[in-house]
């Protein structure tokens, strides 16, 4: 079986392979689905796991039990969006105790990264109560505090909006930083938004959601749910899917290798399997050989390609 590549995430000098895997459809699958799928990871050598603070955060804990966890990356997220609200909380104290709970839930007494998340607007700064997590006395500083503490290794930020990427890395602080759909098949706006500032700062490349919240999976595309998830030209993506059903190719595997080749920039892809099946399906993806009359072709017709 083909192997993934390992990539360097940036200054970090972390080494986790091509493809990681995280959490974010964990909800609507039972623990031992998503346990099993983490096993199977391992298995399979990939060895960057991306954690977010829920109820599912205990199923990485007692997967990685048993010796497990330190033959992994862990990367968890501090983020305290208040449901229906567009304020979130950043404040040192309830990241200290968001990161706090992180640890016992999974187990472990450090974190290989942290990432502030749940703050994606620069006019969020605006709102009465809101936090600055980049802030005199804030989220970031409490990062800090606690990595000179030994709780954490390195720090990044999570966000879409290339204007608080760009602030965040601009700090000297920020390692890494995970971006989703705003770099696939349908959309590269982050190639020209903030990809260079990551080159030029050294810092590592996080991208999820390669298959543009499940419209490059090889289902066919619902132009609805298209439009409520991207801000592209809905057909595209039906557009795309024909192509590669017309030529007996599964897109997600374009998907999925299109990502990893990302120009000149230090980055991995994270997918979001919630069972063995799904992880198997995005190794896969990973490692599959696509001829490279399919990429001419495709690159032809939709103007992306590697």
């Amino acid at each position: 079986m083909a192997k993934l590549q390992e990539r360097r995430l940036g200054r970090s000098e972390m080494r986790p392979r091509a493809i990681g895997m995280g959490g974010a459809w964990w909800q609507a699958h039972p623990a031992s689905e998503t346990i099993a799928a983490i096993e199977r990871a391992i298995e399979l050598g990939i060895n960057f796991f991306d954690t977010y603070p829920d109820e599912c955060e205990g199923r990485w804990g007692e997967a990685l039990s048993g010796g497990k966890r330190e033959q992994v990356y862990l990367q968890a997220k501090v983020s305290s969006a208040v449901k229906n609200e567009r304020t979130s909380d950043h404040s040192a104290a309830k990241t200290r105790s968001s990161l706090e709970a992180s640890l016992v839930n999974l187990r472990t007494d450090y974190l290989d990264s942290v990432l502030i998340h749940g703050y994606d607007k620069q006019t969020q700064l605006e709102q009465d109560g809101y936090f600055d997590p980049l802030g005199p006395g804030n989220a970031l500083d409490e990062l800090i505090k606690m990595r000179d503490e030994g709780l954490i290794r390195h720090i990044g930020i999570g966000a879409r909006d290339a204007e608080v990427i760009n602030r965040a890395t601009a700090t000297g602080e920020i390692e890494i930083v995970l971006t989703y759909m705003e770099y696939n098949l349908l959309t590269q706006a982050a190639a020209a938004e903030f990809f260079p500032q990551c080159r030029e700062r050294d810092v590592g490349l996080i991208l999820a959601s390669p298959h543009g919240m499940g419209i490059l999976t090889g289902v066919e595309p619902d132009d609805e749910a298209v439009g409520k998830r991207l801000q592209i030209d809905k057909p595209r993506a039906h557009d795309m899917w024909q192509f590669c059903r017309d030529r007996g190719v599964n897109i997600r595997h374009l998907a999925i290798q299109f990502c990893m080749a990302a120009p000149d920039i230090d980055s991995i892809v994270l997918p979001g399997p919630a069972s063995v099946q799904q992880l198997e399906e995005a190794y896969e993806a990973g490692t599959a050989d696509i001829p490279d009359e399919i990429w001419r072709d495709f690159k032809a017709e939709f103007g992306v390609g590697v």
